[in-house]
């Protein structure tokens, strides 16, 4: 098994869920990060006073998949969080050495 941690803009969300759900995918967490890669901010302008935001907001997906499927978890993440510009984010596959159902007790593949 797999864990895919994806790093994706905000509002590709709903695209990447119905691609994910597409491949087989079930299920996913997503948590609301802040952080920056290359472009290291941006400035805006507020009530007249200029300030930097260091931090974009961006939400993180964790999914645990079998073996064979990270490959198209992987593909369908990438072809629809990329708009080809600028902090469209990262995708991170590691990993995962045991998981259990904690309702069910079931072990391994079948407790994703």
């Amino acid at each position: 098994m797999k864990k895919i941690e994806a790093i994706i803009k905000p509002f590709k969300l709903e695209d990447v869920k119905e691609a994910l759900a597409g491949v087989g995918v079930e299920g996913m967490t997503v948590s609301e990060v802040k952080g920056f890669g290359r472009q290291k901010g941006h400035t805006e302008i507020y009530r007249g006073s200029e300030y930097t935001v260091d931090f974009l907001p961006k939400l993180k997906l964790e999914i645990v998949v079998a073996d064979a499927n990270v490959d198209a978890a992987v593909n369908a993440i990438l072809k629809t969080a990329k708009t080809g510009k600028i902090g469209d984010g990262k995708i991170f596959v590691l990993p995962v050495e045991q998981a259990v159902r904690i309702r069910t007790e079931e072990n391994g593949e079948q407790a994703v």
